[in-house]
């Protein structure tokens, strides 16, 4: 809430841990960081004191009276608390003699050395020798009006301390009431419009100074008047009028337009301005996206932080050296235009939202790139950049990785089943949820505690969510299911002896029937290498297992890898109670997975991933007991 705060302000906060951090060189020493080649000091926070970098660059620490004390000669520290003067004395010893001398000329001094109670905003001495020659020359030779007039726009007439500096606030200032914005940040940094204060809560007899690093002016324009009259805004201005944002932008509050120059639009090509420019609901996206939630003022940014946009998505804002950073890049152009409900800075690049993009826009940008190649040789771009509402589901780039591909009709069939109908969000994908495709086939989902996945393939990232589609990123190629369960392994020589063995045993139904099955297929392979004497924990006699080598799991749910709920099929004639009467007969062992088996028939060791025993050479029949829950 604007202007509400609980406990210690942000400021006090980080005066505080500087006191911590210089208490060792005596009372009332503070801890300060400069910036390495620069006058710029902050006080600091815990964050910046380990990491000794603002904004990228290494600073030195240093350490300093804290405000209002001073130090005594032979003494440790800084013991003494400044004497008391009024604000005009207390001018030249926090270092704004430049704004005294201003004063004095003014005939500003004997109101600030009289009775009242004020607060004023000091500009440093850097801060009025960095005014621009033209700007200095029409205060001074103007003293009794221009220069008293901004000097008494930098007054409060009360008295005003920091923790009274609340963000997002204004104060009517002694120069026909007009305000003053004040933004008070998280990280301690207090900015008076868009000024830093650089020593604060210096009393005085008759008020308060604090000084500032810029000289401030009047603010009486809105955002969206600034948007009006800048010419390097002119297309700015006519996407606002088409988009409706103009009430927003005059409105009350506090904003901050990231303001794209006309040499922003221009680098966007243009087929792309157009379709954006022509479609409202994007083009409002793509404004609101440049609209911050709050005002941010270039002082405030010591760090990279990520702030909300109107559109409801995030940008990084940061800052490298002197220049402010979007996204990681330098493309702040001009920055702290300060308007009655805001801050504007000019760019000089286009924010384009995953919104306002075309599916094909945003496959371009990741890491799906490879992809989007075989979707345009397949001639399948229409889908990826019309209005058509679909959710492409695009291979990562490592999937075609020395993989020469060419894309023939099978290719281009394979492809529409990449591409599902509508618009679809991960978020709602439920376990089981049939999708359709382009190509007229059907997608599975299923949905695991680690994974969210499509038949075959696996969501490798999160969805980006376009104007009209939504690209999943998926760690294989999708292959459609073609058949059953059966069909699939007849299909493949490598299993013809697990075909036998099933159609053997009398099993080919169960495969064909509908249900969601996942079968452990044994090659052939691992048949030449099993040996009779290997049994599959079923409980039946050598001669009848190779018909019974096959192991169902039926509805499986994966933790880590292994089956929550397993279903054996077992022959007819195996009847429970047998398995319990041979299992009280004998001496029997857990060996772990469920699985009891007769000790001294028996040695327990892992088989395609499940307990399996080997029988001694001529035993007799065995059988054995699971629990419960499993079956038999």
């Amino acid at each position: 809430m604007r202007g509400y705060q609980l406990g210690p302000s942000p400021y006090q906060q980080v005066l505080q841990h500087s006191r911590l951090r210089g208490r060792q060189h005596g009372p009332n020493v503070c801890a300060v960081q400069k910036l390495i080649g620069t006058n710029r000091k902050y006080f600091t926070n815990c964050k910046q004191w380990y990491q000794r970098k603002i904004c990228g660059k290494s600073t030195v620490i240093s350490y300093e009276c804290c405000p209002g004390y001073e130090k005594v000669p032979g003494e440790k520290g800084c013991p003494a608390a400044l004497p008391l003067s009024n604000i005009y004395e207390t001018l030249g010893v926090v270092g704004s003699a430049t704004t005294q001398l201003y004063s004095d000329r003014s005939n500003l001094r004997p109101e600030i050395e009289g009775p009242g109670s004020f607060t004023i905003f000091a500009p440093s001495n850097e801060a009025w020798a960095s005014l621009s020659a033209e700007t200095l020359d029409s205060l001074v030779s103007n003293v009794n009006i221009e220069l008293l007039n901004a000097l008494r726009y930098h007054m409060v007439n009360k008295r005003v301390l920091t923790d009274d500096l609340k963000h997002g606030t204004t104060l009517n200032s002694m120069y026909q009431n007009l305000p003053i914005q004040i933004h008070h940040y998280p990280n301690g940094i207090v900015t008076v419009n868009c000024a830093r204060l650089l020593k604060a809560d210096h009393h005085a007899t008759n008020g308060v100074v604090h000084v500032i690093d810029k000289v401030i002016s009047t603010t009486t324009n809105s955002i969206q008047h600034i948007v009006e009259t800048e010419e390097s805004l002119e297309t700015l201005r006519a996407a606002v009028a088409a988009s409706d944002l103009n009430s927003l932008l005059e409105s009350e509050g506090q904003y901050t337009l990231l303001a794209p120059t006309n040499e922003a639009f221009e680098k966007i090509p243009r087929e792309t301005l157009n379709r954006i420019l022509g479609d409202p609901e994007a083009l409002r996206d793509l404004l609101n996206h440049h609209i911050l939630k709050s005002a941010m003022c270039a002082e405030a940014i010591i760090a990279g932080l990520t702030m909300e946009t109107l559109e409801g998505t995030t940008l990084d804002v940061g800052c490298s050296g002197e220049e402010l950073t979007l996204n990681g890049k330098p493309i702040i152009a001009n920055k702290d235009i300060l308007a009655t409900n805001g801050v504007v800075h000019f760019v000089n690049e286009l924010l384009i939202p995953d919104s306002a993009k075309t599916l094909f826009e945003l496959a371009q940008e990741s890491e799906v790139s490879e992809s989007m190649n075989f979707f345009r040789q397949a001639g399948l771009s229409s889908h990826l950049t019309g209005s058509e509402r679909v959710t492409l589901l695009a291979p990562v780039n490592d999937v075609f990785k020395d993989k020469p591909i060419s894309v023939d009709s099978n290719m281009k069939n394979l492809l529409l089943n990449h591409i599902v109908k509508d618009q679809l969000s991960s978020k709602y994908l439920y376990h089981g949820q049939k999708l359709q495709t382009l190509g007229d086939k059907e997608l599975r989902v299923f949905v695991y505690r680690n994974n969210l996945c499509i038949e075959n393939a696996c969501i490798a990232a999160h969805d980006k969510r376009g104007r009209f589609g939504t690209l999943f990123s998926v760690d294989k190629m999708l292959t459609p299911p073609t058949g059953s369960v059966m069909d699939v392994l007849k299909a493949d020589h490598r299993f013809s002896t697990l075909v036998a063995a099933i159609q053997s045993a009398g099993l080919t139904e169960n495969l064909n029937r509908p249900g969601t099955y996942t079968v452990f297929a044994p090659t052939n392979e691992a048949f030449r290498h099993s040996g009779e004497q290997l049994l599959c924990v079923i409980g039946v006699i050598p001669e009848q297992w190779l018909g019974l080598s096959a192991i169902f799991f039926e509805s499986v749910s994966w933790e880590h890898g292994h089956p929550t709920r397993l279903i054996r099929i077992s022959p007819s004639q195996q009847k429970p109670e047998d398995a319990q009467k041979a299992v009280a007969l004998n001496s029997c062992k857990n060996c772990g997975h469920g699985f009891i088996l007769p000790l001294y028939t028996c040695e327990c060791y892992e088989m395609f991933g499940v307990c399996a025993m080997k029988f001694q050479s001529g035993m007799r029949e065995v059988k054995m007991s699971v629990t419960q829950d499993q079956g038999i």
